[in-house]
């Protein structure tokens, strides 16, 4: 089975990873770090990026559910180191804090 026959949600389901501040620090100095609310599916929106689903991406950032990670995103997490999920839609590196209990 080559990686054009596995549906595009499975293989960024594969390809997500916990990260912390540490490692992801580098991504946002490039300005690629996108930040997820966690009340959305995280490989859904990674699939919509990939996707270039212009729309649906425009409407999650409007209600402000997606949006490119801040400085004060950035300071957040340098303060707080928590665990993030990350998925890779390149160029940008989707982010979202795993539950406090994960």
């Amino acid at each position: 089975m080559s990686d054009s026959d596995i549906p595009l949600e499975t293989r960024l389901n594969t390809e997500t990873g916990r990260i912390r501040w540490a490692e992801l620090a580098r991504h946002f100095a490039r300005g690629v770090v996108v930040k997820v609310e966690p009340s959305l599916d995280l490989v859904a929106v990674a699939a919509a990026f990939v996707r270039d689903d212009e729309a649906r991406v425009m409407e999650w950032m409007t209600a402000r559910q997606v949006w490119r990670a801040s400085e004060s995103d950035a300071r957040d997490w340098h303060a707080r180191d928590p665990v993030l999920w990350a998925v890779v839609a390149a160029p940008w590196v989707l982010v979202q804090e795993a539950p406090a209990d994960d």
